[in-house]
């Protein structure tokens, strides 16, 4: 059982900092400040909300449900937040967090998975916790893919399908 959860703890790690982490720094290099907080209707979320967003729950259910540390997450903000900040300081935040996190990942034992931890005011499994988190992730992650073509009209080239079979690129700096 040891192998698969130091496999499901490292996938996870993967998923977060090889795939997630590197799709919305592409996003980011297509986008103007302006343009990352542009929402379609006062409903939606804009890509630096969203950014915020996953700042607090990889923090919240990572960094201190997982790691220790003191929650003071005021979840409600990372969504009303309307000052245009600098993408620059989104994805460094964004970054920040996720080196925070990564090193929680890196540390935690595969023994504590079945362990019961309380985040956002829910008793959960650190399993949990981490499912949670890479889902999470993965899901604004398509949301913000989604604004930049939609925002900028173009595809953002994740692969390469030049020889006829795809090839990642979504951790090389677009052209």
């Amino acid at each position: 059982m040891t192998d698969t959860s130091n496999a499901f703890i490292a996938q996870s790690r993967s998923i977060l900092m090889t795939a997630s982490l590197p799709r919305i720094e592409r996003c980011f290099e297509k986008l103007s400040d302006e343009q990352v907080w542009w929402r379609p209707n006062e409903d939606s979320n804009s890509i630096g909300n969203l950014v915020l967003h996953l700042s607090g729950n990889v923090r919240q259910w990572i960094v201190c449900g997982l790691g220790g540390q003191p929650d003071e997450r005021v979840r409600q903000e990372e969504f009303d937040e309307r000052r245009p900040l600098p993408r620059a300081e989104l994805l460094k935040r964004l970054k920040e967090t996720l080196a925070e996190a990564d090193a929680v990942l890196a540390a935690f034992a595969p023994s504590q998975l079945l362990e019961s931890r309380h985040i956002q005011d829910d008793d959960v499994e650190a399993l949990e916790a981490i499912y949670h988190v890479v889902e999470h992730f993965s899901m604004h992650t398509g949301q913000i893919i989604l604004l930049t073509k939609i925002i900028k009209g173009e595809d953002l080239r994740f692969y390469d399908f030049s020889s006829g079979v795809p090839v990642e690129t979504w951790h090389e700096p677009s052209t």
